[in-house]
């Protein structure tokens, strides 16, 4: 919604005197609810206003915020006329970049539409679990220290025969460690990337070379590997949905850029640091 509608402290006053509202009306957005000095202020402009009002007024009863956007509509139209019919190359700037990002979201919005359906739903899944499958899941045991020196001995000793439960609850200083370094079974995603990499290279029975999180130094051993059950549909609607709109929206914006005229030209003595230079787009 437009940005740029903002309360002026008429809003007190009009939530203590506002006045009910008829519960229907046959008025449509063109219905004209003022006129400041000729120019008119619609039905529409009104809701509008009240669509983009901040999270703290969508609160409030409508009958309380009626008069309130109606007077605030009037007040800005007042000032607006003090302009004298000038637009400051900034105001004309910010409409533009305002109308552009609307139209590309009701675009959007058409795209979104168009791509999720219940058959395209189905389908997705269909696809991503066909043999009855989730994804893969992993049981691992870890010993984690404090230095890449302590991580290294851990190995060496692993190698050389050490039990790596009992390792664990002698040295691991991670809150696994007295339950011999045992973390169960976890899906993709459940651990920070690092670790998660080192898992996943991991062949059952296999330890890890040392590896670093944001925790420390981990050893890790991959106890099993198994697939998951798929989910049902409605588990992971969310997640299909998700992918389906951002997949639709990408071969769109794909299409239009490639049948698109699109041209950069090469801009001399211009840096990145000219989005800073705001007097350019001040007269």
């Amino acid at each position: 919604m437009p940005k740029g509608f903002t309360f002026l402290p008429s809003l007190a006053l009009a939530i203590g005197m506002a006045l009910p509202l008829a519960a229907e009306t046959n008025a449509d957005a063109d219905t004209v609810v003022a006129r400041v000095n000729g120019d008119e202020i619609t039905l529409g402009h009104m809701i509008i206003a009240r669509a983009s009002l901040p999270p703290q007024y969508q609160e409030i009863e409508d009958k309380v915020l009626y008069d309130a956007i109606l007077d605030q509509l009037i007040q800005q139209s007042l000032l607006k006329q003090v302009q004298g019919g000038e637009m400051p190359k900034h105001v004309a700037l910010a409409l533009e970049n305002e109308s552009r990002s609307l139209l590309a979201a009701e675009t959007i919005e058409a795209i979104l539409r168009e791509a999720l359906t219940e058959e395209a739903l189905q389908a997705a899944y269909d696809e991503k679990y066909a043999d009855g499958f989730g994804g893969d899941e992993y049981n691992a045991s870890h010993i984690l220290v404090e230095t890449e020196e302590e991580a290294k001995a851990i190995k060496a000793d692993l190698d050389g025969g050490a039990d790596f439960a009992e390792t664990a609850k002698e040295k691991s200083t991670g809150p696994s460690g007295p339950n011999g370094g045992e973390l169960g079974w976890f899906g993709l995603g459940a651990m920070v990337p690092e670790f998660e990499q080192a898992v996943v290279a991991l062949e059952k029975g296999q330890i890890s070379e040392p590896v670093q999180t944001q925790f420390g130094w981990h050893v890790v051993i991959l106890n099993d590997k198994r697939k998951a059950t798929a989910p049902e549909l409605e588990q992971v609607r969310g997640e299909l949905a998700q992918q389906l709109q951002q997949e639709a929206i990408q071969a769109r914006v794909d299409e239009l850029t490639k049948a698109g005229e699109i041209e950069r030209p090469e801009l001399e003595g211009v840096g990145p640091e000219v989005l800073r230079q705001l007097d350019l787009v001040q007269e």
